[in-house]
């Protein structure tokens, strides 16, 4: 995933997740594994959350349509690595800092 192409948003809005029961399984352990990652970065990228948790639901049995959705979530950190300057130490911080940005963007905006 080091030289994949960089994405600009998490999910295409047309995207919809189900159990894929005709689709070609994937390995357990390397997609536990993977959303274990995305799962720990929600401390610090609590945006992420909503698109993570469908994909976590689905690691009894997963897919290559959940593989390549979790692939996108990476895509996406990938690039946005400038967007959160500084690390939160725990959940409420993260949720502090991303509101603290959001609103900065508002009021951006509204100017």
């Amino acid at each position: 995933m080091e030289s994949c192409k960089e994405a600009s948003t998490l999910m295409p809005s047309s995207c919809y997740m189900d159990a894929d029961v005709a689709g070609k399984g994937v390995d357990q352990t390397k997609y536990r594994g993977l959303i274990g990652s995305l799962l720990y970065l929600t401390a610090s990228r609590p945006h992420i959350m909503f698109f993570v948790c469908p994909c976590a639901i689905f690691q009894a049995n997963p897919k290559e349509s959940h593989l390549t959705a979790a692939k996108r979530i990476l895509k996406y950190l990938k690039g946005t690595t400038n967007i959160q300057a500084c690390v939160a130490l725990s959940t409420a911080e993260a949720e502090y800092i991303a509101t603290g940005s959001c609103c900065a963007q508002i009021l951006w905006v509204k100017q």
